[in-house]
């Protein structure tokens, strides 16, 4: 039985928290206690006076401040509160997915003075109805004035405040600054504040000022960052252009701008990073270095002239995800400590294969921070560089004026390096001039674009690397892929399908066919009800034995390595992917997707 209604005030959500059996008695006194102290720190936290004048301290502030643990020892959460409330009220609770929103339907339905005022937000809109989302279920007064005035009857729906609020400053900020520089195409850009290192103003400083494209792209690259976004594809078309996010792997659509605003969105973004934004007719490359909610980030641009304008995509890269510690990059026990072997070695050529968006990058440069120190010179020659980290000494490839990978190592090796990391073998001299560096006493290591670990040696055989020095110098291959990951908040139980185990080639005796668990995300608010969230790597870490050398020597095929390979023990993309999927880290259908039936 639901709680009489009342205000949505401290009293109401001790008992209705209570009741759900997600705070006790002796947290609810604690509560009453501390809600004034809580609302006067939560208040001079605010700073201006014009910021207190016009910010609600409401209860469900007062309890995500206290920062509550459960029964369960999680933390009590603002969307936990809310979906509380949400069944005291007899309402829905919806967690809202800013990727799924009409921004013209926010922005047309209310003005962003009377839809922030009153935390309401239109997320939905049909023939018959117009869904309402709102955090106060019992503001009589609101819910009877939108009853009222809008254009359907409203159906309301329970969001928490946080989430109403950020997106309103996103959408409107957004599409009020595209507006107004489309109403305002004259506007100048200052080439002197071109730096370097971009300071982003704060999303409250954006909503405050009306810079229009300016503000425009620093909400975008909040936004993205805020979605976890690892690109962002800005996308000329005929009419209009398009901005879409990658999230996870997977390419979102976000927003639709108006064909007007796309050249000086395009320039703004060019001029951040540096690039010339009179050149529109040959491709660029730039960067952006950062900050983004309090940690230091490299943006990296590219621009590419297409059909209907440039096209720009810009890759972020977080450094907590860059540089990780090896034992956190997703290797299993053995695979680790075999690659750790690799590591042990002060001379020869490692790699790391796989293809774009593999994970590659994070693995050689958290290797990288794993052997660096005071004594060793690590330098890196790469195009681009992905992101400046001062231990190393990074060297960008400009074929433009004569810096290729060939010539810069060839400077490398007069330059008394330790180790050497060439961003990418394309060609014979690369691989010739890489070959050369690991027998002339480095540690050399680099990628290829090859789908496994065996096919790496055939393809540098391909490339001319005579078959008796690559047998002599190439220590190990890693392969690898990206799998999403379940999301930890949905996590279920079931047991694999005959189809399934079918599909993926399991021998398994029957009995255990009919009790083998996998785990699978049933959808939450965390996940966007996809069941999955984040990415982890998987690996095929091929030690070069002496038997596979033997094999090289021969010109042997990729198939024969393989085989020789999995008798030295090695774990296959295939067997890890499965593997990780039978510890409940991913799904069936993600070593599906991913590694296909092999």
């Amino acid at each position: 039985m639901s709680i009489a209604p009342a205000d949505l005030n401290i009293p109401f959500l001790c008992t209705a928290l209570e009741k759900h059996n997600l705070i006790t008695d002796t947290q609810s006194r604690e509560i009453k206690v501390k809600e004034g102290a809580v609302r006067a720190r939560l208040l001079k936290d605010l700073g201006s006076s014009s910021q207190r004048v016009r910010t609600v301290i409401s209860a469900v502030d007062v309890l995500v401040a206290l920062e509550l643990q459960m029964p369960d020892g999680r933390r009590l959460s603002e969307d936990r509160i809310m979906e509380v409330v949400a069944s005291e009220a007899n309402l829905p609770y919806l967690k809202v997915d800013p990727l799924k929103l009409d921004a013209k339907l926010i922005t047309e339905t209310f003005s962003r003075p009377y839809a922030r005022h009153n935390i309401v937000l239109p997320v939905q809109k049909d023939l018959a109805r117009i869904v309402v989302a709102i955090s106060d279920p019992f503001n009589v007064v609101l819910l009877d004035s939108l009853k009222r005035t809008l254009p359907l009857p409203p159906e309301f729906v329970l969001t928490s405040k946080s989430d109403i609020l950020k997106i309103i400053t996103e959408v409107y900020g957004f599409r009020s600054s595209v507006k107004a520089a489309v109403n305002d195409q004259k506007q100048a850009v200052d080439l002197g504040n071109l730096e370097r290192y971009v300071s982003l103003s704060h999303v409250d400083e954006l909503e405050a000022d009306d810079a229009h494209v300016v503000n425009a792209v620093e909400y975008l690259l909040h936004y993205a960052f805020e979605q976890r976004a690892s690109d962002i594809h800005i996308e000329p078309k005929r009419e209009y252009s398009i901005i879409r996010m990658r999230i996870d792997g997977i390419l979102h659509q976000v927003y639709q701008l108006p064909k007007a605003i796309h050249p000086p969105f395009v320039s703004r973004i060019k001029m951040l990073a540096s690039m010339d934004i009179a050149e529109k007719r040959r491709p660029q490359d730039g960067r952006i270095k950062t900050e983004l909610q309090g940690k230091e980030t490299e943006l990296r641009v590219s621009s590419m002239p297409v059909a209907f304008g440039e096209k720009v995509v810009i890759r972020i890269f977080d450094p907590q995800h860059l540089l990780q510690d090896l034992s956190s990059i997703g290797m299993h026990s053995e695979s680790l400590q075999r690659y750790e072997g690799f590591l042990s070695n002060s001379t020869g050529l490692i790699l790391v294969t796989g293809p774009t968006g593999s994970g590659k990058t994070t693995t050689l440069y958290s290797t990288l921070r794993y052997l660096a120190g005071p004594d060793v010179n690590i330098t890196t020659a790469e195009d681009p560089i992905e992101m400046v980290y001062e231990p190393f000494n990074q060297v960008q490839i400009q074929p433009k004026i004569g810096v290729t990978f060939p010539s810069a190592l060839r400077t490398i090796l007069r330059q008394d390096p330790d180790i050497i990391m060439v961003g990418e073998i394309r060609d014979e001299e690369t691989a010739s001039m890489a070959v050369q560096a690991a027998l002339t006493g480095h540690l050399v290591f680099s990628t290829l674009h090859t789908n496994d670990a065996p096919t790496t040696i055939t393809r540098l055989l391909d490339l001319g690397v005579k078959p008796f020095l690559l047998s002599s110098v190439l220590i190990g291959v890693v392969a690898q892929r990206l799998l999403r990951s379940i999301c930890p908040d949905c996590k279920a139980t079931t047991a694999m399908t005959d189809d399934q185990i079918a599909a993926l080639d399991l021998k398994l005796p029957s009995k255990q066919k009919r009790r083998l668990p996998i785990r699978f995300g049933k959808g939450c608010s965390t996940c966007r009800f996809t069941g999955l969230m984040g990415r982890s790597a998987v690996f095929e870490v091929m030690a070069v034995t002496e038997s596979i050398r033997k094999l090289i020597t021969l010109n042997a095929d990729a198939e024969e390595i393989m085989k020789a390979a999995r008798a030295d023990g090695t774990l296959t993309l295939r067997e890890a992917a499965i593997r990780k999927m039978a510890q409940g880290e991913t799904t069936f259908e993600e070593v599906f997707r991913v590694l296909g039936t092999g």
